[in-house]
């Protein structure tokens, strides 16, 4: 096995996170023949087969996941030596990135606009994501820190903070539902016009998990993902399951019924970032104002 170029890793890399050949080439500006070129010399250098070809483009063999793996840790540890000479001459530069779901957009913002005005040349990006895409973007390095609710159990996931959010049927207040007394069981659901959030969310995933407990099925009249259409639903005589705390803009309109399923009432929300993963300073700083100043830590805590 001869020495292996770092450069070469790149081009593979991308040529796996992309899925084909063509799409990195693309995105790295160059032609397909030099990605080629590049992970047939990686792979000689290896002395291993690095890509499997399909009908649809390229996927990692078992080697190539060791790679991907390096990559990402290396990538990490070469940002963090950046930030780290940086603040030996008092910088305050870099950049961080988020991966929160919807609804914690409101209680996200004033954190971030404290962060900025403490720390202004410290670049911020945010993706607006469902709990599955939070999830994958920690584990692959795209995202430093990530707001999620009911994340499954991930053995690369660290969850630093969390808090019990559990899951309501949101009504308006003229809403038969209202008249049920006590917690509202879920084959009542049926009876209602529902709207649930896509799959790759929490809340469908929690859905998901009753109706296997209960061997329901709930046939829901709309499926989106987006929030405000959601509560907007509910406004005008629907029915959707949300945790409270993301429907406060929606308060005076809405009701909030407690559902008789333990699938609902243990649902959490976490701060979470990769296991592993050394934050840079700015990152970490960031970390610690999410948990100290979003007020759904502090409701809960206080």
């Amino acid at each position: 096995m001869g020495s292996i170029q770092d450069h070469r890793i790149r081009f593979f890399f991308e040529a796996v996170q992309r899925g084909s050949v063509r799409a990195a080439a693309d995105f790295l500006n160059v032609a397909p023949s030099a990605v080629s070129r590049h992970i047939s010399q990686l792979e000689a250098e290896l002395a291993s087969p690095l890509i499997e070809r399909h009908r649809r483009g390229i996927r990692q063999t078992e080697a190539g996941e060791q790679v991907i793996a390096y990559y990402r840790v290396h990538m990490a540890q070469q940002e963090l030596l950046m930030e780290s000479i940086q603040a030996l001459h008092g910088l305050q530069s870099g950049s961080i990135s988020l991966a929160i779901g919807e609804g914690y957009i409101e209680d996200v913002s004033p954190v971030l606009s404290h962060f900025a005005e403490k720390y202004p040349s410290v670049e911020l990006a945010v993706s607006i994501c469902g709990s599955n895409d939070v999830l994958r973007q920690i584990t692959e390095d795209e995202a430093h820190i990530g707001v999620v609710f009911n994340p499954a159990r991930d053995p690369k996931i660290r969850s630093h903070i969390s808090v019990p959010h559990p899951l309501c049927a949101v009504v308006n207040h003229q809403h038969p539902l209202r008249s049920s007394g006590g917690e509202i069981e879920v084959n009542q659901l049926k009876d209602y016009r529902l709207a649930l959030t896509e799959v790759s969310h929490g809340i469908r995933q929690i859905v998901a998990q009753a109706e296997d407990d209960l061997g329901i099925i709930l046939t829901p009249s709309l499926i989106c993902n987006n929030l405000s259409l959601l509560k907007s639903y509910a406004c005008n005589g629907g029915v959707t399951l949300l945790p409270a705390f993301m429907a406060s803009d929606f308060k005076d309109g809405l009701c909030f019924l407690p559902l008789h399923n333990d699938a609902f009432s243990s649902t959490r929300t976490h701060v979470v970032t990769r296991l592993g993963r050394q934050l840079s300073m700015g990152a970490g700083k960031l970390l610690k104002m999410l948990q100290s100043e979003m007020k759904i830590f502090n409701t809960v805590n206080s």
